[in-house]
């Protein structure tokens, strides 16, 4: 029977499922961030409509670390740094942005889908933070 180290993978003891997940992980919360970058004006009037303290700085420096954080869990390239601003990133805009329970009517189900989705996400990149660490 082979030993689970044989599928280990040298660049940080993790195994292929592994790094299609923080492939997948990653890439989504790059090519997120690069769409938050091409409609800029959009992103910060949605800040701006959250209640976000100077949208016009804050929303340009959420999309950046959500880029590098993105790409650095995708290929794995400073892990601790790139998975503990996902994970920032994440706890922050998930609570801030996404409060479904108080948007109104008509946008509560697209908040409520982009909470739970950024829960999911949260909860991916809270397991690649503690596989940093190891």
């Amino acid at each position: 029977m082979a030993d689970d180290t044989d599928s280990a993978d040298p660049e940080g003891g993790c195994d292929a499922p592994s790094r299609v997940g923080r492939l997948l992980l990653g890439l989504g919360l790059a090519l997120q961030a690069s769409e938050d970058f091409r409609d800029m004006d959009d992103t910060v009037e949605y800040a701006e409509s959250a209640g976000v303290p100077m949208p016009d700085v804050a929303a340009p420096f959420a999309s950046g670390m959500m880029l590098v954080a993105g790409l650095g869990v995708a290929f794995w390239r400073l892990p601790r740094i790139a998975t503990g601003a996902a994970v920032t990133f994440l706890a922050v805009v998930t609570a801030t942005m996404h409060d479904f329970w108080n948007a109104d009517e008509d946008s509560r189900s697209g908040e409520r889908l982009a909470f739970f989705g950024n829960l999911a996400m949260l909860g991916g990149a809270l397991v690649f933070l503690r596989e940093a660490y190891k």
